[in-house]
């Protein structure tokens, strides 16, 4: 019997392409990035959100979106939580500062969480998440001014 034409096959093989098409296909940012920190998964969304095509990327560091002065504490708290098998913040979408490949700096929604393999043993870990900027450095602007204006009322 030909393993490559079972109805399991061919079935595993839809699900596979539909899966890529949602991961392909979501506006937002898609990022894997593997036990070592080396981006495996750049979809559509990464790309239009950091400037790199996937091509760039896969098997490259996430350091390529990470601000220099940001690395230490990312490592740092990546490789805890790969240890661990839990994230830091658990579920909650965090504002982070990332850099665009043009070199400007970004700020961006993510949600961070960890893959697992069939035995639960961590295999990496994944991002989602959208730009941010121009809502972020408004709400700064406007908590900036609502301090100023609450030290000349004092």
């Amino acid at each position: 019997m030909n393993l490559n034409h079972s109805p399991e096959h061919v079935g595993l093989q839809a699900d596979l392409r539909l899966f890529e098409a949602i991961v392909e296909q979501t506006p937002d940012a898609i990022i894997f990035a593997d036990c070592e920190g080396l981006v495996q998964v750049w979809n559509r969304g990464a790309e239009a959100v950091f400037g790199f095509s996937a091509a760039e990327v896969i098997d490259c560091s996430l350091d390529v979106i990470i601000p220099e002065r940001f690395r230490r504490a990312h490592w740092e708290g990546f490789r805890q939580a790969i240890a661990s098998g839990c994230t830091q913040h658990g579920s909650h979408v965090r504002t982070t500062r990332a850099t665009h490949k043009l070199g400007h700096r970004l700020y961006v929604d993510l949600a961070f969480g960890l893959v697992t393999d069939g035995v639960g043993s961590v295999i990496g870990s994944v991002a989602v998440g959208r730009e941010c900027s121009e809502r972020y450095l408004s709400a700064k602007a406007l908590r900036e001014r609502l301090a100023e204006l609450e030290r000349k009322a004092s």
